[in-house]
């Protein structure tokens, strides 16, 4: 079973990414052969492919709604 699914907002740490710290949307789960989950994620830049869930975490939705407030103030 998969962590996350697809349109979820995700945060990538892979320091040998170019994305690493950036926040993406998943665009596509898949499934290993071995019942593990890979994800494609895009960012504004790009996507990454193959994303394993371990380099992944569940972005903060309330800090990105914050600053959207606070630009509107």
């Amino acid at each position: 079973m998969s962590e996350f699914e697809k349109d979820d907002r995700v945060v990538l740490t892979d320091q040998h990414s170019e994305f690493d710290g950036e926040t993406g949307t998943v665009t596509q789960v898949m499934e290993t052969m071995f019942g593990d989950a890979t994800y494609t994620v895009s960012f504004e830049e790009g996507q990454e492919q193959g994303v394993p869930a371990e380099q992944l975490s569940a972005a903060d939705e309330d800090a990105e709604g914050s600053e959207a407030d606070d630009a509107e103030e």
